[in-house]
């Protein structure tokens, strides 16, 4: 493989400052992307060591290089197919036997290695003293002892990189580890690699030991470094069920052991306890963070202040930036072609369609930018990690990890949350298996958007249990998504790989505000840039689901009639005026954008001079309508004001009604009335199919389209009244049947493209719209169909499927999973 300039990698476990390391030596020459066809990052950048110039990747962190998660699937690929000239193994000094597995591992497949003894401070403040000689000793490698942090060692680290850079001498020692009774195991396939693929040179006892350790991802993976080997899969497990029959002990477990053994040995040899240690601090806050009563207390604690800090705040902060994007968005009105009296032209109409869709995404960067920040915080510090250790447990039965925690709570554990940043959050969870499901049951959660509906079919239907109606709703989420991860992880998501749970912590550290804003700030930098064409392509997609085919010549003609008498009322009121010589029913039209302009010119105006300004130039454009439109005291502007007004409250009216048909007559409602015979099951019309199908591009549009479907045009009847009015027969057990489906709803569009970008499948964002429709569906006419049967009034029906939510969540949290995915080490 031709490369340019050296390619040197850093690969160590999480929580061993690594990333620290990373931005010390790239600085600003660094960028963010994902690797292909993975959601994991890439961290690549440049660094200059002695002169010689190097491409510098940040390996995602990982406890060893085996197939357990994703993160160590690419590290691993990575390593294989792209053989850097160097490898920087980053280790924690302070907890140097656990960082020694990976090392092992590293010196196994035979790379070019050196070892960055990193936070040698930390390890001195926790009572320990590494002997970096005796370690390289040992290793047989070179060791350079740093304090990344505090800027110790960097210089040094460098000149023994390009040293590295020049030699390029792969490891010496593969054979650091001997496996005793597995070793004849080894050594024959380790030779039956090198048969097959000469090339591989060093690594070929690494490639023995994953095959006995029973990794063969390689059989549904093409590009895996195991994939020429695959004729070598019957021999090693042979090789393996007669060492469990012998010994009575896994191949993979004895791998393991044999590897703890050894590194316990190095550590052993190469660390000095002092005579009169100190307990670390890590362990005295350990004692309240891990306990069993104080710890749950502080998580949910922390729990709420991330959802108030990301989630409120950042929607306050949303307050601010959403005029910016609106200037963005008035800009590009001014490119587009002018809106009509009632029919806009259709590239207007697209265009203000694509650039809502992308603004109502791009409204959500404030709360990125707290959230990652936040995030980072917590991984810096090592809090992380005691998140998942205080809920794994019980998050375990269900198949999620103590990791889905923070994303949940994002996602609106209780009400209110938001899918967009809690699936963009899920990211941080190692557990394969565990992301995903996490990922698909997080639309399922009370996001605020939800939060409309709820309150509408309350206030009409539970008028006297708001309370009670409020509760369950904002509780029972919890009780039908536990269970339905329960499903996923043994069904669809059975074969995906887990992580092992490593309950070692790593010690508290002070994050550093500058890698806490470069985190924050690149991560969204790569949101806005994946999330901006796939929405806009997704967006035009709907907008001809909306708009066609549209109504026929008869209706748009009517419609048209109707226009024209709004016209000649306006004509006939202002008849006779001396500021409306020369009107007609073109100058109208005119007249009504001018009015439309200046007001938005305004409002957009903080300061009377910037409204003076405005005024100037709205004079230039026409001094006629100005003194049509401009709020002055002549009695003609005034009466033509007061008709003006009448003209756009009409013109408003009658373009509400004319996009209600056209809602009707489009594909989209066209699909509602065809989803009765499936939906009627569940109590619901057309029309609430339609304001369901609508909510696929924003779960706000339900109550919207409500509102267009129900309220009277004179605006007057609130939309639960007029849900109530029109919606004959439809009762609370209704009422409670929508209300649970919208529970279950499928992730709005900027939630569904968020699933994409987290699972890098368009395969699983249909799963992720189509399964919780299909459960929302049917719990929702379960339900119905039985309150009906035994005549159950709303809240009786209410009571009853709250009970049996919280006894299926209790019941499947017993079940163990059957499947295994990933040998367990």
């Amino acid at each position: 493989m031709k490369r340019h300039a050296p390619l040197v990698a850093l690969a160590g476990q999480p929580n061993c400052g690594k990333s620290t390391v990373f931005n010390a030596l790239t600085g600003a020459n660094q960028h963010i992307a994902n690797y292909p066809g993975v959601t994991v990052e890439k961290r690549s950048g440049s660094v200059s060591c002695d002169g010689t110039r190097a491409t510098l990747v940040d390996l995602p962190g990982t406890y060893g290089i085996t197939s357990f998660s994703l993160e160590e699937q690419v590290a691993c690929d990575f390593l294989v197919t792209y053989r850097p000239d160097l490898v920087v193994n980053v280790l924690d000094a302070s907890n140097l036997k656990r960082s020694l597995l990976l090392t092992l591992q590293l010196m196994e497949l035979g790379v070019p290695l050196l070892i960055d003894a990193n936070m040698m401070d930390a390890a001195d403040k926790r009572g320990v003293r590494l002997d970096p000689e005796a370690l390289g000793a040992c290793l047989g490698l070179e060791v350079v002892p740093t304090a990344i942090k505090n800027s110790t060692g960097k210089q040094t680290l460098e000149g023994a990189m390009a040293e590295g850079m020049r030699c390029h001498a792969p490891c010496a020692d593969t054979r650091i580890v001997d496996y005793g009774e597995l070793e004849p195991a080894v050594t024959e396939l380790s030779e039956k690699v090198m048969e097959i693929a000469p090339e591989t040179r060093g690594k070929g006892r690494w490639v023995a030991l994953k095959l006995l350790s029973g990794d063969h991802r390689a059989s549904d993976t093409p590009e895996a470094p195991l994939t020429p080997f695959a004729s070598l899969f019957s021999l090693a497990d042979g090789y393996r069920l007669a060492f469990r029959t012998a010994t009575g002990i896994k191949a993979s477990r004895h791998i393991a052991e044999q590897r703890q053994a050894k590194a316990t040995e190095i550590a052993g040899a190469c660390l000095c306890p002092r005579t009169s240690p100190t307990r670390p601090l890590s362990d005295r806050v350990d004692a309240v963070v891990c306990h069993r009563i104080f710890g749950p207390i502080l998580l949910v604690t922390v729990a709420w202040l991330l959802y108030q800090l990301a989630i409120v705040q950042g929607y306050r902060l949303t307050g601010l930036t959403w005029p910016l994007l609106l200037k963005g968005k008035s800009l590009l009105t001014t490119l587009l072609p002018d809106a009509g009296f009632l029919h806009d032209p259709m590239a207007r109409a697209l265009g203000l369609w694509v650039a809502d869709s992308i603004l109502a995404l791009l409204n959500y960067i404030p709360i990125f930018l707290i959230l990652f920040a936040l995030i980072a915080i917590l991984e810096d510090s090592g809090y992380m990690p005691r998140m998942a250790f205080i809920l794994d447990k019980i998050f375990h039965r269900y198949g999620l990890h103590g990791q889905s925690t923070l994303p949940m709570v994002l996602g609106g554990v209780y009400a209110g949350g938001c899918a967009v940043p809690a699936i963009m959050s899920t990211r941080g969870i190692p557990d394969d298996r565990a992301r995903m499901a996490t990922i698909l049951i997080i639309p399922m959660l009370n996001c605020l958007a939800k939060i409309p509906l709820y309150i509408l079919l309350i206030n009409a239907y539970f008028p006297h249990h708001k309370g009670a109606a409020l509760f369950f709703i904002s509780t029972v989420t919890l009780f039908m998504v536990l269970p339905v991860s329960k499903l996923l992880t043994t069904t669809a998501l059975a074969r995906r790989p887990e992580a092992p749970f490593i309950m070692e912590m790593p010690a508290y550290h002070l994050p550093r505000l500058r890698s806490v804003l470069q985190n924050a700030v690149s991560k969204v930098w790569l949101f806005v840039k994946k999330i901006v064409t796939v929405v806009a392509a997704v967006a035009v997609i709907v907008f001809v689901l909306i708009q066609f085919p549209g109504i026929n010549e008869e209706r748009t003609a009517h419609f048209d009639r109707r226009a024209h008498e709004i016209k000649t009322a306006f004509l006939t009121g202002i008849e006779g005026n001396p500021l409306a010589r020369g009107m007609t029913d073109k100058r109208t039209e005119v007249l009504v954008r001018y009015a439309d302009h200046y007001k938005a010119a305004r409002f957009g105006a903080s300061t009377p001079a910037a409204r003076e300004k405005i005024d100037e130039r709205f004079t230039a454009l026409s001094p006629d309508f100005f003194a049509m439109v401009s709020p002055g005291k002549s009695p003609d502007g005034r009466r033509i004001r007061r008709e003006l007004k009448k003209l756009i409250r009409s013109r408003k009216k009658l373009k509400h009604s004319m996009q209600q048909e056209v809602m009707e007559a489009s594909f989209i409602g066209m699909a509602g009335k065809a989803l009765v015979p499936v939906t009627r099951h569940a109590g619901f019309s057309w029309r609430i199919n339609i304001a369901l199908l609508s909510a696929l591009m924003a779960k706000e549009n339900s109550v919207a389209t409500l509102g267009a479907l129900y309220r009277q045009d004179s605006g007057s009847q609130s939309v639960a009244a007029g849900m109530k009015d029109r919606e004959t027969g439809f009762t609370p057990l209704h009422a409670l049947a929508l209300m649970i489906f919208m529970a279950l709803y499928p992730p709005c569009l900027p939630a569904a493209m968020m699933v994409k970008l987290q699972t890098g499948s368009f395969a699983w964002m249909g799963f992720s719209i189509a399964f919780p429709a299909f459960l929302g569906i049917t719990i929702a006419s379960g339900l119905f169909t039985l309150g009906s049967a035994l005549d159950l009034t709303g809240l009786e029906a209410m009571a009853l499927f709250y009970i049996l939510a919280v006894l299926l969540t209790v019941t499947t949290g017993f079940i163990p999973s059957r499947l295994k995915s990933a040998p367990q080490i």
